[in-house]
């Protein structure tokens, strides 16, 4: 079916169901970032692929929100679908929740499939239309109901990450959050976040595409450890390993049920933010719920000394690969046919000759000239475009090693470019190192330190509209909270102290629709520096390591401490990847790598 024909036959079960308007979200029944094919109902229903964004169907219109990073991209794609853009963030663009509250009339239905909408949200919507006495219709997937050949959940084999990789024993960490209910006075902690089920389990799948986690549920109290999955990912030995640490497997569904059977005396603690509204619902009314983070969420971002150490590894080993891509792209352009989709198949051959590589950590942006204005533009065999030898190309990309996952950006001159060009590219540059080399005290939060980014474009009256920088995953997922680095605070999620261990991504950009994009992006590790009578200061490590192209750097727009910061992490970059590039390559590195 078409856009147009699913929207008919949606709309002409809405009406069956007498429900005015139908909420589609991007979510999982997990609260994911990314989702598996199963779940994609919102690209399923609109067309849009672009990982974020919110649909609301009604019978007279039809509107899809998402931010600023997938604008060009969903003007595209929404292109004679009747689907209404809405461009979040925009000014006199109402956000969904406005758009609900002004649109919907008193007494009509709202629908949406209980799994796929947080607990926390359901409740901000039943809140905001009370006065409207809206009813809700929660407990059917419509959009399941028309999609005839919607894919089977995914149901991955499941690996076992070793203490030599993880840093810490499956054992150790359950014990540590089972202390931690104790002192919140917690009966039951429930854990529906796959990447934090991932990493208190240490184990890794493969149920959403680039993130390596297993759809699950877990549910812990003082003396028992239920986890809800299909039991056929794991193989005799895994499962015995699980039992013998006291998990007990349960199937995946059969966490619905299972909630509701907890006394009405037992305290939950749970994430309302992560844990969806139906399983919330199913939990007895007279039961206390402690609406709290999840106990995983900063164990996990705090990476212990063997994740550190890994990802140093890691990073030195994708560090080799992209280099020999960039090599390849500069000395190769013009000579032979390169496109985007066959310069992302080179870049990933490079990353597999890399020992303990197990794939790449999101699908590989390679935008090439005014595709790179979108900022996160795929390529697809219809839009693919040869490189020429002019201009540049963005390369945003990352790997998953056993040692750790990779977020790397790097753009790259193939040619002559403008003065235009050269001026943002160093600006971006500017901001980059910058950041990377600021010191700040212990609790300073990403908001904090935003503004060193993003001051050489907003000099020039210049921005982007994307956060600066996001926590990684060791092995999960290349987007992990609670640390980032924006200049802007989200209502309902406050920003993170940076603790000593955390992972984060410094990659400010500028992009110019249908001309260029630039975005220059390192992963950097938090620590401690020196401790004065002003208390405890913080700061960065590169953990990235490739050189940045001098071709697109105008050296007299930097100062001199910026020419330094570049000149300073060039020789760590040649100093890292040297001993394991041959003579031809190390020689190349060389001349990347001189100082300006």
């Amino acid at each position: 079916m078409t856009v147009l024909e699913r929207l008919k036959a949606l709309r002409e079960l809405m009406k069956e169901r007498k429900i005015d308007a139908y909420l589609v979200p991007t979510d999982d029944f997990h609260a994911s970032e990314y989702v598996g094919d199963y779940f994609k109902c919102r690209k399923y229903i609109t067309g849009f692929t672009g990982s974020a964004g919110t649909a609301v169907i009604m019978q007279d219109m039809a509107g899809l929100w998402t931010d600023g990073r997938y604008f060009l991209q969903a003007a595209d794609q929404l292109e004679g679908s009747t689907i209404q853009l809405f461009k979040m963030g925009e000014p006199e663009v109402p956000t969904v929740h406005q758009f609900l509250a002004d649109k919907l009339e008193k007494g009509m239905c709202l629908g949406f499939d209980g799994r796929t909408v947080t607990a926390r949200e359901a409740g901000k919507l039943e809140e905001l239309l009370r006065e409207k006495e809206i009813t809700f219709s929660v407990n059917d997937d419509l959009i399941g109901e028309i999609w005839s050949d919607r894919p089977a959940l995914s149901c991955e084999p499941v690996m076992e990450l070793d203490v030599k990789w993880a840093g810490e024993s499956r054992a150790d960490k359950i014990a540590k959050i089972r202390k931690q209910m104790k002192e919140k006075k917690a009966d039951i902690f429930v854990l529906t976040s796959l990447d934090d089920i991932a990493w208190f389990l240490n184990i890794r799948g493969n149920d959403v595409h680039c993130c390596p986690v297993v759809l699950s549920y877990l549910v812990m109290t003082d003396e028992e450890l239920r986890l809800f999955v299909n039991e056929t990912v794991f193989s005799e030995e895994i499962r015995a390993n699980l039992e013998a640490d006291g998990v007990e497997i349960y199937p995946y569904n059969d966490v619905y049920s299972y909630v509701q059977t907890i006394d009405a005396d037992q305290k939950v603690l749970l994430s309302k933010a992560n844990v969806n509204s139906r399983l919330v619902s199913n939990i007895p009314a007279e039961v206390t719920i402690l609406d709290e983070e999840n106990l995983t969420l900063l164990p996990k971002a705090i990476k212990n000394e063997t994740e550190v150490e890994n990802e140093r590894i890691a990073h030195i080993k994708d560090g080799v690969a992209v280099t020999r891509f960039i090599r390849w792209m500069k000395e190769t352009v013009g000579k032979e046919k390169i496109t985007e989709l066959s310069a992302a198949k080179k870049l990933c051959q490079f990353r597999s000759e890399q020992e303990n590589f197990l794939g790449d950590s999101f699908d590989p942006i390679i935008a090439y000239g005014k595709h790179a204005a979108i900022v996160h533009y795929s390529a697809t065999e219809e839009t693919d475009i040869p490189f020429e030898a002019r201009g540049m190309v963005l390369a945003d990309t990352g790997g998953h090693y056993l040692e750790g996952s990779t977020d790397i950006t790097r753009t790259v001159v193939l040619g002559p470019v403008t003065d235009k060009e050269k001026k943002y590219f160093t600006a971006v540059l500017r901001g980059n190192l910058n950041l990377g080399a600021a010191k700040f005290k212990y609790g300073c939060t990403g908001l904090n330190l935003d503004y060193i980014a993003r001051e050489p474009l907003w000099a020039m009256g210049e921005d982007y509209n994307h956060g600066t920088g996001h926590g990684i995953g060791y092995l999960l997922n290349v987007h992990e909270g609670p640390n980032s680095i924006r200049w802007k605070n989200i209502a309902g999620s406050p920003a993170a102290v940076l603790e000593e261990g955390m992972l984060t991504s410094d990659e400010p950009g500028y992009y110019l629709e249908n001309e260029f994009g630039i975005r220059h992006e390192n992963i950097v590790l938090c620590k401690k520096a020196e401790k004065t009578s002003f208390g405890q200061f913080m700061c960065f490590e590169y953990l990235t390591m490739v050189p940045f192209d001098l071709d697109g750097v105008d050296p007299e727009q930097m100062s001199e401490r910026e020419r330094n910061l570049l000149n300073e992490y060039h020789r760590d970059v040649y100093k890292a990847l040297s001993p394991y590039l041959n003579e031809d390559e190390k020689e190349w590195l060389k001349q990347a790598t001189r100082e300006i």
